[in-house]
């Protein structure tokens, strides 16, 4: 998805609202400028970090996991 907005003379910028609202960015709602190079990022600052992140990653076995019993296949062939 590519949205542009124009920087006011304040250095203020306009995220566009179905932006806000995917990424619950609500008023009073503090952002971090994060720069990749040339590239600048907004991000939704999180008290919990860590539950933030909960549920991020898919629910079923691990890599790990899959790769023991990968191993334990080879080893079983051997």
């Amino acid at each position: 998805m590519q949205k542009t907005s124009k920087v006011t003379v304040k250095g203020q910028v306009l995220i566009p609202g179905d932006i806000r609202k995917r990424h619950h960015i609500d008023p009073g709602t503090e952002v971090r400028f994060v720069e990749y190079g040339n590239v600048v990022c907004i991000v939704p600052v999180v008290a919990d970090p860590v539950a933030a992140a909960w549920g991020m990653l898919p629910s079923g076995p691990s890599l790990a996991e899959e790769l023991l019993e990968e191993r334990n296949r080879d080893k079983a062939r051997e």
